[in-house]
């Protein structure tokens, strides 16, 4: 098996077992301790990090599931085209989004995540998305006043890659 199958498997099984069904006995297995998670405007650090944004997925989506329709590895990279299905106060959800991992001694030290966040919002109806906004909001305030903190970091110190795919890179 090569360095990026392996680091493909690693990634399908953060993905369907530890984010969608929460299995966090599995995390040290797929994430570093000094993981970051960039998804959205806020940050999640380390396997507490993990854990909080699991849990704020699946209070969205109890029923929530993740299927990897599509991997792209090389090397210590991995792409991911997942497709997520949920229920949201008893409307159904189903939409696509892209994890892109960056992996090192095969466990995932970097994911940037992101969504088709207007389908998100047209298949739960705009009552169902307002009704969802206080969880997201108490979420977001977290995750600031857990700034510097395990778990969290809302606004730390980016490294270059960051800053490059930013547009502030030198």
């Amino acid at each position: 098996m090569t360095a990026a199958h392996s680091n493909a498997e690693t990634t399908r099984m953060a993905i369907e077992q530890v984010c969608a069904r929460g299995d966090m006995t599995l995390a040290p297995d797929c994430y570093a301790e000094d993981f970051a998670d960039h998804f959205a405007s806020t940050e999640y650090h380390g396997l507490e990090g993990v854990r909080r944004s699991t849990e704020l997925y699946r209070a969205l989506f109890p029923d929530l599931r993740f299927e990897v329709a599509e991997q792209v590895a090389d090397g210590d990279r991995v792409a991911n085209r997942w497709v997520l299905t949920g229920t949201n106060r008893g409307r159904r959800v189903r939409l696509w989004g892209i994890t892109l991992s960056h992996l090192r001694d095969g466990r995932i030290v970097e994911d940037w995540s992101g969504f088709d966040s207007l389908a998100l919002v047209r298949q739960l109806g705009i009552v169902r998305t307002l009704l969802a906004a206080p969880l997201l909001l108490r979420a977001l305030r977290e995750a600031r006043s857990w700034s510097g903190r395990d778990g969290f970091a809302a606004a730390t110190p980016r490294d270059k890659t960051s800053q490059e795919m930013e547009g502030r890179g030198s």
